[in-house]
């Protein structure tokens, strides 16, 4: 937890942070230091925001006195979307400085092989749906495709990096190939990786996603000026 915290401070995270929360007076609860811990927790293994609560408890020696669940749960009701899209816009503008810092390894950025070729300075995205159970009736827990009860988010990942570009909360009855919720989950994932209107790109997307509109959307979203053209290859594979 101490060394998650400490990277999160040095790359600027927290500080990137500090302009998208309130700031309070005495004995107000730093909402950044709220978010970041939260994030640490369930990088750890926090299941919920009481579990997140125990585990600050057990690190209170490292990190200093944790949240309260209630804390944590005001802080989450303040994400409207105008505050989740200046989020986003901070983690895109830390992921830049974490890249530079893999660029700078011995190894380098980590570039893919994919079918026995070395994709050098190309950005792997793959696109995919997830079912997760609840086991109880949570907000927008409804059944699933996959006959359970719970969610169906959307989600982008980087493959050279194994981050999670970006991520839509669905209830579980959404569908596996709504064109319009691959279009957003996209468009977010490419504003959160550096210079993609001028990267090279591959977007991985499986049968359930495989439509014209997402593959259409990196070249409407991004308008490349001519001596700097958009690679952009959408690859469909069957499970």
């Amino acid at each position: 937890m101490l060394l998650l915290r400490r990277l999160a401070d040095r790359s600027g995270l927290t500080q990137a942070l500090a302009g998208v929360f309130p700031q309070g007076g005495v004995g107000w609860r730093d909402r950044v230091v709220v978010l970041v811990h939260l994030a640490i927790s369930i990088a750890l293994g926090a299941r919920s925001v009481l579990e997140a609560e125990h585990l600050a408890l057990h690190q209170v020696r490292l990190t200093g006195p944790g949240a309260s669940d209630s804390t944590v749960h005001r802080t989450l009701e303040t994400l409207d979307a105008e505050r989740l899209a200046a989020i986003a816009r901070a983690r895109a503008k830390v992921r830049r400085v974490v890249w530079s810092w893999l660029s700078l390894r011995p190894g380098g950025f980590p570039w893919l092989t994919i079918a026995g070729k070395r994709l050098h300075k190309w950005v792997v995205v793959d696109m995919d749906a997830t079912i997760i159970t609840a086991a109880s009736k949570k907000q927008g827990a409804t059944a699933t495709c996959k006959r359970t009860f719970g969610f169906h988010p959307l989600a982008a990942w980087c493959a050279n990096t194994g981050e999670c570009l970006a991520m839509l909360l669905r209830p579980g009855n959404a569908g596996s190939n709504t064109v319009t919720d691959h279009i957003s989950v996209l468009a977010d994932a490419l504003a959160q990786i550096s210079g993609s209107s001028s990267a090279k790109l591959l977007v991985r997307v499986d049968g359930a996603g495989a439509t014209h509109g997402p593959a259409r959307t990196p070249h409407q979203a991004h308008h490349s000026p001519p001596h700097r053209p958009f690679h952009h290859r959408l690859d469909h594979h069957r499970p």
